[in-house]
């Protein structure tokens, strides 16, 4: 059995998706701290002119924050500005009509914490690929020698070619003639629904 610890992005990217894609268990840790300009409250999404990023905002800067205590900033309509974005985006693609109303209804709650809202968000995504992997939350105690820990490894200041993870594979876009790799899972899950794990396997460097 493969176990993985991981972080716990806001709707994550394919090379996400590829790194944990051959793990029986995902470890995700609440008490890891929060890293400014991170995938933790940000996704990219593909509109018809560019590539836009949905950014979840959050109480304070605080320094060195578990990410387990981040809170929601509702003072601003965030929710509707994403929901927006993304029918911009997706309103068109094969299976938006299946897949929409699991985000549309997640979008309709005020989650106090933006860690509890990721894990809901990952859970959806996990079901709609029909990906049995289990998920854990880590305790503070978690013994993590053994474990394939990629924490902190998938950054927005760096660029996937660096990794050995995941390598683009096509797949048909809403908007655009150029493919754009490594976009938000919504990206593929519009595209492909179900089949997108497939996709995922087919763009891991492992596989």
């Amino acid at each position: 059995m493969k176990t993985v610890f991981a972080d716990l992005p806001y709707f994550p990217n394919l090379e996400y998706f590829c790194a944990i894609l051959d793990s029986d268990k995902l470890v995700l840790d609440p008490q890891s701290i929060y890293q400014r300009k991170s995938f933790f409250n940000r996704t990219q999404i593909r509109l018809a002119n560019k590539v836009e990023t949905l950014s979840v905002p959050i109480v304070g800067r605080r320094p060195r924050i578990p990410l387990g205590e981040i809170e929601i900033d509702y003072r601003q309509k965030w929710q509707k500005v994403h929901l927006r974005g993304i029918q911009s985006a997706y309103g068109k693609t094969p299976f938006f009509e299946f897949i929409f109303p699991y985000f549309e209804a997640l979008f309709e709650q005020e989650y106090k914490l933006l860690w509890d809202m990721n894990l809901q968000v990952l859970t959806i995504c996990l079901k709609i690929m029909q990906w049995p992997v289990n998920l854990e939350i880590a305790s503070e105690s978690a013994d993590k020698q053994g474990f394939t820990d990629i924490r902190g490894l998938l950054m927005p200041g760096s660029h996937f070619s660096q990794r050995d993870i995941y390598q683009p594979v096509a797949y048909v876009q809403n908007f655009g003639l150029d493919f754009e790799p490594n976009l938000s899972i919504l990206d593929l899950l519009f595209a492909e629904g179900p089949q997108a794990k497939s996709i995922l396997q087919a763009s891991s460097k492992k596989h």
